[in-house]
């Protein structure tokens, strides 16, 4: 089956579970819904973003129709412990932006056995830079772009909104050499992100190398791998290396019993942020875990999200 298959059979099943299609013949509220969203965008599927490694990476762009002015743009990064994981299963992770009017654009990386650390990281960042050189094309907004991403794809969500040019992990973003004459974008330039919606992600790799046993130290341990300087690269690819100021405005959700990503990451996280001066909030969910939050957790995580993203001035 091919992954713009996989995209539409998900739309008709949730359709099917919203109760699309009642005896009656009238559609129900969700389903209505749904419809809507659907009708109201257009989708391009797996459009490569980057080669690296022998691997052609994809991305899928959600564009709301009939958008005469540039959209708010939610880059969305999935998770799956760096090891597993498709972006076709993360429609309902992004359905409540689509329902907002917001362009987003959903993306892969490399997995842990096609490539190690930092790969993964690499990648997440030449999606941002391609979501720059397209804008005009897409009409994305440049100025209101957020990351967000669930677990892995936390980590990875602030990875790419945390990163300066100076780390060295975007040297292998492809640029259009006519931009950069004309506007100086290249992949040095700095690349600045709206906000950071961080939903449980990893924020200190070095720390759930060695301090976390499990299942979250194997993955952390195959995403590594066996090589000698294994270490410095986990403090490399941590997002807490690169608090400092001026940094994006930081959002995470994050239950106090998660068992596979310990709350203190966010904790600390936080509370490094508020060193630095960096604006953010952490919703916690009490009693939470790895996700698979209530209806009730979750309408009260969105309207944080959303709460927070108007007090930012995103969005609007």
């Amino acid at each position: 089956m091919s992954r713009t298959t996989i995209i539409t059979s998900m739309l008709v099943a949730l359709l099917a579970v919203a109760g699309a299609v009642p005896a009656n013949g009238q559609l129900s509220s969700t389903a209505t819904k749904f419809v809507e969203v659907a009708n109201g965008y257009r989708l391009a599927s797996n459009i490569t973003y980057l080669r690296a490694g022998g691997v052609d990476l994809k991305l899928d762009v959600y564009q709301p129709r009939g958008a005469t002015e540039p959209a708010p743009t939610l880059l969305f990064i999935h998770g799956g412990g760096w090891t597993n994981g498709v972006k076709e299963t993360s429609l309902m992770n992004f359905l409540p932006y689509l329902e907002s009017g917001w362009a987003v654009v959903n993306v892969e990386y490399r997995m842990a056995d096609d490539a190690h650390a930092p790969a993964a990281v690499e990648d997440c960042r030449c999606a941002l830079r391609w979501i720059y050189r397209n804008a005009e094309q897409f009409n994305f907004d440049v100025d209101n772009i957020v990351v967000t991403g669930n677990s892995a794809g936390g980590h990875l969500s602030l990875t790419t909104g945390f990163l300066p040019a100076s780390a060295g992990l975007d040297r292998q973003c492809p640029g259009d050499r006519r931009r950069a004459w004309t506007t100086g974008e290249t992949s040095t330039a700095e690349l600045k992100v709206a906000a950071i919606i961080n939903w449980y992600g990893i924020t200190d790799v070095y720390d759930l190398l060695h301090d976390t046993p499990g299942v979250s130290g194997n993955f952390t341990e195959a995403w590594l791998g066996s090589r000698a300087d294994r270490d410095d690269v986990a403090k490399r690819v941590s997002p807490t290396t690169y608090v400092r100021r001026g940094l994006p405005p930081v959002l995470t959700i994050h239950g106090d019993a998660d068992p596979i990503v310990p709350y203190k990451h966010a904790t600390r996280l936080h509370e490094t942020l508020d060193g630095a001066g960096v604006a953010n909030e952490l919703v916690t969910i009490a009693g939470g875990g790895h996700g698979g939050f209530s209806n009730d957790e979750m309408l009260r995580i969105f309207t944080a999200i959303e709460a927070f993203l108007d007090n930012h001035g995103i969005g609007q």
